[in-house]
């Protein structure tokens, strides 16, 4: 039997009798059974690492990151474990389109934020991590992460092709508080920001604050579309004592982009996307800010026709100057 380390998954289950399955790659939904001959090493690492407290944590196996869901059932303790990359993989291969990944790296110079949405397990964070290190390879600069648990090795330095570094810092919440984190990371001034995920009053609220601040700031959300992704961050900032008329202001005048996405396929998962940008200069008017800033999201129709300009190759924005892209 091979080793969880020879085998090719992306999820591992780990029942309460100790049995695992992972995905049986011929259908979507389907598992097999798995008895990894490294199974009892595996499993102890999992059982001391949880802190006693946060289910979610993260751990390093022989090198591969695993990010643990740790699930408390009637019939005892369940473990699902995503595997995650060794390495982060180039975004210009995550299967998006062209004029996509050519407009998003012109951004590298902005500032706000780029939120990914989507269900769990779409890819979010792969996205959002990937781009990053595409900014710090090709821009420099010094990146913060916040990640409970961290999935992606982002941690080290980024040799830029013209000269300088790159240089991103991985960090977990201060006392799981993310608000608290946020304020510490702006203190480092750094230039861009990532944050795991938006899931609280007090993330949210910072996040609009820092993505308000001159920082290029990257997130993800749980959300069914784009203009739900926007809705949940109002809802969370506002939830947690910032007025939602100063929620969807700060979201309108920091906002760069929200995309959001699914994985569609059986044996091969390709990014279903569809997206919504405001224009990066902020002294230029953009419907799409105004809009925002009302607090009612109608944005099917900014969105389709968006979307139809960048398939179509035309510029998003023709008064941004072109020395930036």
């Amino acid at each position: 039997m091979a080793t969880i380390i020879e085998t090719k998954f992306s999820d591992i289950y780990i029942t309460p009798d100790k049995k695992a399955y992972i995905p049986d790659k011929r259908t979507s939904n389907a598992l097999i059974n798995f008895v990894p001959d490294d199974f009892d090493e595996f499993f102890a690492l999992l059982e001391n690492s949880w802190d006693g407290d946060n289910p979610s944590y993260s751990i390093c196996y022989h090198n591969v990151f695993y990010r643990v869901e740790r699930s408390m059932t009637i019939n005892g303790v369940q473990y699902c474990a995503r595997k995650m990359p060794a390495k982060i993989p180039p975004f210009n291969i995550l299967g998006y389109p062209k004029e996509l990944v050519t407009y998003l790296m012109s951004l590298r110079k902005a500032s706000g934020l780029i939120l990914w949405a989507g269900p769990t397990g779409s890819g979010k964070t792969t996205s959002i991590s990937s781009l990053l290190k595409e900014y710090l390879s090709t821009e420099g600069g010094f990146a913060y992460t916040i990640e409970d648990p961290t999935e992606q090795p982002l941690d080290g330095i980024y040799p830029v092709a013209t000269g300088g570094l790159g240089l991103c810092k991985q960090t977990l919440p201060i006392n799981g508080q993310w608000g608290e984190s946020l304020k510490s990371a702006l203190r480092s001034k750094p230039r861009y920001i990532l944050v795991g995920e938006i899931r609280t009053p007090d993330t949210a609220g910072e996040v609009l604050r820092a993505m308000t601040s001159g920082h290029l700031v990257l997130s993800t959300i749980h959300a069914n579309n784009v203009t739900d992704a926007i809705a949940s961050v109002i809802k969370y900032a506002s939830s947690g004592g910032m007025s939602e008329d100063l929620a969807y202001d700060l979201f309108s005048r920091g906002m760069l982009g929200v995309v959001h996405q699914s994985l569609v396929g059986t044996t091969v998962k390709k990014p279903q996307v569809s997206f919504l940008f405001a224009n990066p200069d902020t002294t230029k008017g953009d419907q799409v800010r105004g809009i925002i800033k009302t607090g009612r999201l109608n944005l099917a129709t900014s969105i389709e026709t968006q979307m139809t300009r960048m398939s179509r190759g035309m510029t998003m924005f023709p008064e941004i100057n072109s020395r930036d892209e």
